[in-house]
């Protein structure tokens, strides 16, 4: 086999094979044995009697076994709690139903002290017995659309019956039925269609009703047949059903319905619908949640027009609770969405039916065949910091989540086992959970306490000799009495405050003697090794092992370390002693050290803020020095300007106009405004050192003449004037093209119209022409 896959298999096996999973202890703070082991599950405490070196801790106590007998501790005085495991019940498991109360799962109560974080194990066994009691409850769906179907029930008794006696010769079977809520939009609520909700020509048509139980749980076929001969169809308005609120009071009216306490408890569904759900309810005006109770009055379901329709998750808990397991018996349009129901409904099955349900025997009996042979154990609700994980032992193991364990194809009178590992994260007081298969009555009781405190083996009394006879020991550690404190009880405090005395060995409200001591009578006493001092100071707060290397030597071999910084011998320096004094590298041009810019370390420069290396000559970022030093020039050589007043307090350490070394670094010709606004022309020379200038003025000062009053004057009314008649010609211009547009739109307008020439037959001439009969013409 090749070399990798070997390796890789080796680490599968993980702690159980060949490769142990390494113990370790976490400490924190350790002040006692139960601090010890509430710290980590590996963590152990040794008790022995001098165990620490002087001026150790007590916590170096608290460690992992195997490393505690590695420092000396005998294996008699190590203290490490283990998880303990108590069966309190185990009745052995039965092979067949020949009592009242058959027993399937082994054992049925058990007691766990656990060590927090330490896994533990223990294994369930479960065994099917045979002949376990079935009790089948067929509730069915009796809308309109399933009128063929209830036809062909009605005939099933004999064959349910045979099937049921092929598993049990105790088998019962009960009868149910429902439609919907009796309330608008789901039922016509017309008075005559609630008394007859089918179709007119129907003459066999019950009462709108919501879930209505038919018959308890028997074992007479004849009954069975008679009950639900009696049957007939009734109908909804809308697709979906009731079958939600149906299944509800059929779980939780047990008394009612006639359930065993031990028996294979199963509700067989057969519907060609889908179903209501919570929050449907509204469309009704019902908006008081459905409360999981029974509400059965003379076998009818008395709340179904006041309470809403359950949630999924509602009727899974209660399925769950009362060891009930669903059959859906749908038609092939409705499998997939009963399909998705199964997913959140544990122990459940699907099963097509038939156009007519002829095929409703084989369906039950393939999906009882299923549900009984896979076995599901897992719990109920656990208690805080609380894990429980399954890993089931047969021959057909299935992974579900570390919250379930299944088994698959399991037979009658074959025995399998769940190995159950739980852990406990933190201490707490005892809780009980279950754990239980799914659909089946046996519960397994968990009783859980936690092992959080050192079961030492100490000596009685108030007074011991390794406690210099002023106190008691505690698994190993000194208990003083009143008055005395320290490792030993060897400090006497009288009537001082042990709090004010533990205050005075902490530095600035820190750790305790950093941690690195003990707290003896207000004084700390350093931890040390055999050889010598390791920590000193008044809190222990230096160490000679940890400062700065160089070439892997401590202070480069050329100081000594001190309180974690390092003391150099003549003739070096640097922060690990590293380089030898000298200021060769640092020198400049002028013979100066980084131009009285900088200090020199290790023969470099370590420039001041602003200047760079190698000798400091240049500033990145340093302000422009003709701007900076205009306000100098100005009351230096001018006698002006807003420094006037103190010029030579301010300005004569930085700026002069007498040169007084011979070497400048730059030389800068500035032109600047003044005060006044004038010009002002000067030369300035960088000197060695920070803020170090000698200037020269190289110009007068150049004022601008001041304005013309008169032509300022002047010049406004002219603009002014100018301004206002263009104005005046723009609005002209304005109202004359708009008086030009208004002209043409009726030049336009009046060539567009057209007169009608007509006669008024009303109109009367005013002028009437009479002949003169004796007119001649002449």
């Amino acid at each position: 086999m090749d070399w990798c896959v070997l390796s890789l298999l080796l680490l599968m096996l993980g702690k159980d094979g060949l490769c142990q999973q390494e113990e370790v202890c976490s400490k924190s703070v350790i002040n006692s044995c139960d601090d010890c082991i509430r710290s980590g599950p590996y963590c152990a405490w040794c008790q022995q009697l001098n165990f620490t070196k002087t001026g150790e801790q007590e916590a170096v106590r608290c460690d992992t076994q195997a490393k505690l007998i590695a420092r000396g501790c005998e294996t008699i005085d190590i203290i490490s709690p283990q998880n303990m495991e108590m069966i309190t019940q185990q009745d052995p498991l039965s092979s067949s139903f020949d009592t009242e109360e058959p027993v399937q799962m082994s054992p049925q109560k058990i007691k766990l002290k656990l060590r927090p974080g330490l896994p533990h194990k223990f294994t369930v066994s479960f065994k099917r017995a045979e002949g376990y009691p079935v009790d089948l409850y067929y509730l069915m769906d009796l809308s309109y659309s399933m009128k063929d179907d209830l036809e062909n029930v009605k005939g099933l008794g004999k064959d349910l019956f045979a099937a049921l006696n092929k598993i049990t010769k105790h088998a019962k079977i009960g009868f149910g039925a429902f439609v919907d809520k009796t309330v608008l939009p789901y039922t016509n609520t017309n008075k005559e269609k609630l008394e007859k909700p089918c179709d007119e020509n129907d003459q066999f048509c019950q009462a709108a009703f919501g879930y209505r139980h038919v018959l308890n749980m028997t074992s007479s076929q004849d009954e069975f047949q008679k009950k639900v001969a009696g049957q007939f169809i009734s109908g909804n308005l809308d697709s979906p059903e009731g079958s939600l609120d149906a299944m509800m009071q059929a779980a939780v009216c047990g008394d009612k319905i006639g359930w065993r306490n031990s028996s294979t408890r199963l509700i067989v569904l057969a519907t060609d619908d889908g179903f209501h759900m919570a929050g449907d309810g509204k469309l009704a005006g019902i908006l008081e949640p459905n409360d999981e109770l029974c509400h059965m009055e003379n076998n009818l379901y008395v709340k179904s027009s006041e309470l809403d329709y359950p949630s999924v998750g509602q009727l899974a808990l209660q399925l769950e609770q009362n060891n009930i397991q669903p059959i859906f018996a749908v038609t092939e349009n409705m499998k997939d969405v009963y399909m998705e129901l199964t997913k959140m409904i544990p122990k459940s099955e699907v099963g097509v039916l038939s156009s007519d349900s002829k095929n409703v025997v084989q369906l039950i009996e393939g999906a009882y065949n299923k549900l009984s042979s896979k076995v599901t154990v897992t719990h109920d609700i656990l208690p805080d910091n609380v894990r429980v994980e399954y890993m089931p032992v047969c021959a057909h193991p299935k992974q579900e989540g570390p919250n379930k364990g299944v088994c698959d194809e399991v037979q009658v009178g074959h025995e399998i086992s769940f190995e159950i590992t739980v852990t406990v994260d933190k201490c707490m007081e005892e809780r009980s959970f279950t754990i239980s298969p799914l659909g089946i009555k046996d519960k397994l009781t968990v009783t859980i306490s936690t092992n959080c405190e050192c079961q030492c083996h100490d000596s009685v009394g108030s007074y011991h000799s390794h406690c210099n006879n002023r106190g008691s020991v505690k698994c190993g550690i000194c208990r003083c009495n009143e008055s005395y404190v320290g490792q030993f009880c060897n400090c006497d405090i009288g009537n001082k405050d042990e709090h004010s005395l533990r205050a005075s060995c902490q530095r600035q409200n820190g750790t305790e003697c950093e941690g690195r001591g003990d707290c003896v009578c207000g004084r700390c006493q350093c931890h040390t090794t055999e050889e010598r001092s390791f920590y000193h100071g008044d809190y222990c707060e230096c160490d000679d092992e940890h400062c700065e290397k160089f070439q892997n030597k401590l202070c480069a071999g050329n100081g000594d370390c001190h309180c974690g910084k390092c003391r150099c011998h003549p003739g070096y320096e640097g922060t690990a002693c590293q380089c030898p004094v000298s200021e060769e590298g640092c020198r400049t041009p002028n013979n100066t050290v980084c131009y009285h810019r900088g200090n020199c370390k290790c023969n470099l420069c370590e420039c001041k803020e602003g200047y760079q290396r190698p000798h400091c000559q240049y500033c990145l970022g340093c302000p422009e020095p003709c701007q900076i030093k205009l306000s100098c020039i100005e009351c230096l050589g001018f006698d002006s300007g807003p420094l006037k007043k103190n010029c030579y307090t301010v300005c004569s350490k930085s700026i002069s106009f007498v040169l007084v070394e011979k070497f400048s670094l730059h030389t800068k010709e500035c032109q600047q405004k003044d005060s006044q606004g004038c010009w002002i022309k000067f030369k300035l020379e960088q000197l060695v050192g920070e803020d170090n200038y000698k200037a020269e003025i190289l110009n007068k000062k150049d004022c601008p003449e001041p304005p013309s009053v008169i032509a300022i004057i002047a010049g406004s009314i002219a603009a002014v004037a100018f301004i206002g008649i263009l104005l005046l010609m723009l609005v002209k211009l304005l109202i004359h093209m708009k008086d030009l547009k208004e002209f043409k739109k009726f030049e336009n307008e009046k060539k567009k119209s057209k007169w009608a020439n007509a006669d008024n037959p009303l109109f009367q001439n005013p002028t009437t022409t009479v002949a003169n009969p004796l007119f001649t013409g002449e």
